[in-house]
């Protein structure tokens, strides 16, 4: 397998800039010979700390959302200019509790997914199944519409930019984790909606991150199986050592 697997930390709502720099203080260190591409999420506020702290290293930074507009009246948003200014890599779009809290929509998604590139912003795109959801069998189903939806009028050429996380929303901050194995066959379908979209070789270039509670402990079990190529990482992003095993685990 080619795809170079992806170990991205979200700290949503965490850490002052004081918090930041100690956190990554501690954590280049222990991550400065991994064999995978790492990014970490962290909140506006820290964006300046973080990509100081962060310079000529191996860690790449990024942002937690972005808006579809170039500017205007969206008073508390962040527009894709204002992240390249600061040098920004990543950006998650379409994380389950902006879907969840805030109102995102597969139709918001794809807005935002196009403002970052045009800006050569990399998007993680998030997509998952709730419990309900999971229990009535339509899991496959919404990760196919979510994964087409996000992906409406995106070209060809762009997925080499693009990475997917598949993050159940049920095991995201629950302690619950979907087996190695569940992850892995649902990992395959959200692949099989990108093959039907561009291609067997696109589907099997493009990387898919596995984002519900991936921890130091499953870590190895779930970056084993054969379509999971990283994770995207909560609760365990915000301790280092716990951060630095699960990129360990991402050979």
């Amino acid at each position: 397998m080619s795809r170079l697997p992806i170990i991205a930390g979200n700290w949503k709502m965490n850490n002052t800039v004081k918090e930041t720099k100690a956190l990554l203080t501690e954590l280049l260190p222990l991550v400065k010979d991994a064999a995978c591409e790492i990014v970490i999420c962290v909140p506006y506020t820290s964006i300046a700390a973080a990509k100081k702290l962060m310079r000529g290293t191996n860690v790449k930074l990024g942002a937690e959302n972005v808006h579809w507009a170039e500017k205007g009246a969206f008073t508390g948003e962040i527009s894709a200019d204002m992240l390249k200014e600061l040098k920004v890599a990543y950006v998650i779009i379409g994380h389950s509790e902006r879907r969840q809290y805030f109102g995102e929509t597969d139709e918001t998604v794809n807005k935002r997914v196009k403002a970052a590139l045009s800006r050569k912003l990399k998007p993680i795109i998030c997509v998952g199944e709730t419990l309900a959801e999971r229990e009535s069998g339509r899991t496959d189903e919404v990760v196919i519409g979510q994964t087409k939806g996000a992906f409406d009028g995106i070209a060809k050429r762009e997925l080499k930019n693009i990475v997917i996380a598949y993050e159940p929303v049920w095991a995201i901050g629950t302690g619950r984790t979907a087996t190695a194995d569940d992850a892995d066959n649902t990992i395959a379908v959200i692949r099989k909606a990108v093959k039907k979209l561009y291609g067997s070789a696109a589907a099997e270039d493009i990387r898919i991150q596995y984002g519900g509670s991936m921890n130091a402990k499953n870590a190895d079990e779930l970056m084993a199986k054969p379509n999971i190529d990283g994770g995207l990482i909560g609760g365990a992003s915000l301790k280092a050592v716990d951060f630095a095993k699960i990129v360990s685990a991402a050979k």
